[in-house]
């Protein structure tokens, strides 16, 4: 699994103006089964997108595709981890 910090790099103002396409990016993420959450940071200098995905390859290059990414307004952190302990609930996004 990872997680994706989403680290901005220009205002608010830019980032409001591309929030919906970021958002139609992520509903397609989704619908893909590439995603488990996602939300903006507190306080709003980014966002965080949590990743079922196993392979980080897959997962960069989808992030390519974010508008975030394509109008250059932001950076990607993107930390792997292995879920070994978790909430019942959870187990069906691990396979």
């Amino acid at each position: 699994m990872f997680i994706v910090e989403i680290i901005y790099k220009k205002s608010l103002v830019e980032i409001d103006q591309h929030l919906a396409e970021h958002r139609a990016f992520l509903d397609v993420g989704y619908q893909q089964n590439y995603f488990v959450a996602s939300g903006p940071k507190n306080p709003r200098v980014g966002g965080i997108i949590i990743s079922q995905l196993k392979n980080r390859s897959q997962l960069e290059g989808i992030l390519k595709q974010d508008p975030f990414n394509l109008h250059g307004l932001a950076d990607y952190n993107i930390i792997e981890f292995d879920p070994v302990k978790y909430h019942a609930d959870f187990a069906s996004f691990l396979g």
